[in-house]
């Protein structure tokens, strides 16, 4: 009987989307109109001069696709500018919830981080950049 209780908790715990954790981008580097953008500060791991951290699209409708949001954890070069996507994955829902597939991955190639994007502000987060 405690052991179906633990389970209960848990499942009760862990239901419905858990939106605290994503930070908005600052608007500046936010798209205009279909799409907003997140990351999560507390997946942030620095090693040497890399570090990763996990970025959330929130789509606010997609008529081409099945998913309405994705995941993208991405690791950036600190020292030279540079970042590349080492995982995807496409959510059927809002935020990250829903049914979760795969998405797809350009082999982890590096691109250059460029100023005033997207991925210069995560840079500037994953890297401790001011």
């Amino acid at each position: 009987m405690k052991g179906f209780v633990f389970i209960a908790l848990l499942i009760l715990l862990n239901s419905g989307p858990v939106y605290a954790r994503w930070e908005a981008l600052e608007k500046q580097y936010q798209p205009t109109g279909l799409e907003t953008l997140y990351f999560d500060p507390t997946t942030i791991q620095q090693a040497g001069t890399r570090a990763t951290l996990w970025q959330l699209t929130d789509l606010k409708w997609n008529s081409a696709t099945r998913f309405l949001s994705f995941k993208s954890r991405k690791e950036f070069d600190c020292e030279q500018s540079r970042v590349r996507v080492l995982q995807v994955i496409e959510f059927s829902r809002h935020m990250g919830t829903g049914t979760p597939t795969a998405g797809y991955i350009e082999n982890g190639n590096w691109q250059p981080v460029e100023e005033r994007n997207v991925n210069h502000a995560l840079w500037k987060a994953a890297c401790g950049k001011r």
